[in-house]
């Protein structure tokens, strides 16, 4: 039997575990579970408020509302907006509190929850963290429409900016964001000169998410799409709305970029329509574009063409393409092709033939049909696809229903 001294001893490891580690932990915690660690040993009480990475996320908050509500609310079941201000104030406070005793730089900082412009608690927070002036990564999730305040562009030394549900407005203050490599933008309300001034202030940009038919942005006459892609002269991985591409001036596509986007390895395009007569031609500008390009992907979304204006039906039909349309393309990198949501007929079936034909290191071709799909259209496609002429030797074609995850 061991004394009771290494018994304590065994028992206590988790107070000598090196402080690294300690914090490590206490990053993978929600952060009311983090702030419980205190209770653990002295090596842990108030180590939380050290921690570098801080997230709210409104799921994970456990409130009730007995407090907040009169006892008549209580008894007639109460008013659902007054749970909802009730839940939003006591998440307001826990973040205050953590920000008011935290110390030492906060890296991370992420907040998800419903808000809206009479929330000026998420003012305060950015400037609370602008003041601070350490912070690397920012994600704000705060539906509906919250315009972002000034304070946002105060953060300087960001390296990942990921923004949803979000209001943003042009700040021609705004120096830029010379570390910031990534930048995620879904479903916000902006302007092209916004949009334009951002991108145009981050010259180390590697990987952008400009996506969502839900995203809204008051274009001009001022911009077309190549300018757009001047402003992205080191992008690695790029993701992009053929939404967005419609509000640049499509019927200005020039035959050639000014810059070729020669960093450029990973291309996502969602939205596409084969049939609209600036779909291909614009995707096909992109490839030829992008000598080093390794995998393409292409999504569809079923609700797209509901959410664009009538304008877009009267233009759809572009005809037939064919290999003989694109001879000039070479795709001399790309080893995977991606469709996802595949339809648009003949159109989509002959730009898969064409990239088989000019892409010699192509390695996957994975095609996953719409949900009109069935098994017989899987074997139609695939076999035309395998008797197709193809410059790889060794690439792999699957056809198969559209994934459900």
């Amino acid at each position: 039997m061991l004394p009771p001294s290494r018994k304590y001893d065994d028992m206590d490891m988790i107070s000598k575990l090196p402080l690294g580690i300690i914090e490590t932990i206490l990053c993978f915690l929600p952060i009311q579970e983090a702030a419980r660690t205190s209770i653990l040993s002295r090596e842990w009480r108030y180590r939380w408020i050290t921690i570098p990475k801080l997230a709210f996320i409104e799921e994970t908050f456990q409130v009730t509302y007995d407090d907040e509500l009169s006892i008549l609310d209580q008894i007639i079941g109460g008013s659902n907006e007054r749970k909802v201000k009730a839940k939003r104030c006591k998440i307001f406070n826990a973040v205050y509190q953590v920000l008011l005793m935290h110390e030492g730089p906060i890296h991370e900082f992420t907040l998800s929850m419903w808000a809206d412009n009479s929330c000026v608690e998420i003012d305060h927070m950015l400037y609370h963290l602008s003041r601070k002036n350490t912070l690397k990564k920012l994600t704000l999730d705060i539906c509906c429409g919250y315009k972002l305040p000034l304070s946002l562009f105060s953060l300087s030394h960001l390296t990942d900016l990921s923004i949803s549900s979000c209001a943003l407005d042009h700040q021609p203050t705004f120096k830029g964001f010379d570390s910031l490599t990534y930048l995620f933008l879904q479903e916000i309300h902006t302007t092209e000169k916004t949009l334009m001034h951002l991108l145009s202030n981050c010259p180390s940009l590697k990987h952008l998410n400009l996506g969502s038919n839900c995203t809204t942005i008051e274009y001009s006459d001022d911009y077309v799409i190549a300018d757009l892609f001047k402003c992205l002269p080191v992008i690695e991985d790029l993701c992009i709305s053929f939404h967005i591409i419609l509000c640049f001036q499509p019927d200005r596509i020039p035959k050639k970029l000014p810059t070729a986007l020669v960093h450029l390895k990973y291309l996502c395009m969602e939205g596409l329509s084969f049939l609209h007569k600036y779909g291909l031609p614009f995707l096909v500008l992109l490839i030829k574009s992008s000598p080093n390009l390794k995998k393409l992907k292409l999504q569809k979304w079923r609700c797209y063409m509901w959410l664009i204006d009538d304008s877009y039906l009267d233009e759809v039909e572009v005809g037939s393409v064919t290999l003989k349309d694109y001879q000039n393309i070479w795709v001399e990198h790309l080893n995977e092709l991606e469709i996802v949501e595949f339809s648009d007929g003949k159109n989509a079936l002959d730009f898969v033939r064409l990239i088989l034909a000019k892409s010699p290191v192509l390695k996957k071709v994975r095609i996953y049909l719409d949900e009109d799909g069935d098994k017989d259209e899987e074997l139609q496609i695939l076999r035309v696809l395998l008797r197709s002429p193809c410059a790889s030797p060794v690439v792999d074609i699957i056809v198969r229903q559209v994934r459900t995850s």
